[in-house]
């Protein structure tokens, strides 16, 4: 039995609960020139909105700087298919660089993710946070 898909524009419920609660998703973004790229991130939702990390000179921002749409999908393989669970979020990204708000999403990037700070700090001298704001939010096997 194929698992059951729904479409929003926002990102709650079932759907919001498994974001939430995964580390890990995949963040594709392209170039100027629509050449993909697709990479493994750390993520925090907060305000109905996902926050990553990045070096400021990272591909995903070069990308980001040029186009600023963005995918990223948190999924649950088993192969016991009627069990696969996921998310994909398209949205449009914003690059936070200083200030107050980049302070307030690096303390929750730093929360759900205790080794953030010794392995891979953020300072807005060498990174960015990635804000993501949800257009459209599909997920499968939530229901």
């Amino acid at each position: 039995m194929a698992a059951k898909r729904s479409r929003s524009k926002k990102l709650s419920g079932a759907a919001a609960d498994l974001v939430a609660r995964e580390r890990v998703c995949r963040v594709a973004t392209a170039n100027a020139e629509g050449q993909p790229h697709l990479v493994p991130v750390c993520h925090v939702l907060a305000g109905g909105k996902l926050y990553i990390g990045s070096g400021d000179d990272g591909a995903k921002v070069r990308n980001l700087r040029a186009n600023p749409r963005i995918t990223l999908t948190v999924d649950l393989y088993s192969d016991s298919w009627a069990q696969i669970r996921g998310v994909m979020v398209q949205g449009t990204a914003r690059l936070i660089e200083r200030g107050p708000a980049f302070q307030r999403a690096k303390r929750k990037l730093y929360e759900k993710y205790s080794q953030y700070a010794k392995e891979a700090a953020l300072a807005p001298s060498d990174s960015v946070i990635v804000e993501i704001t949800p257009t459209h939010v599909y997920s499968w096997g939530l229901e």
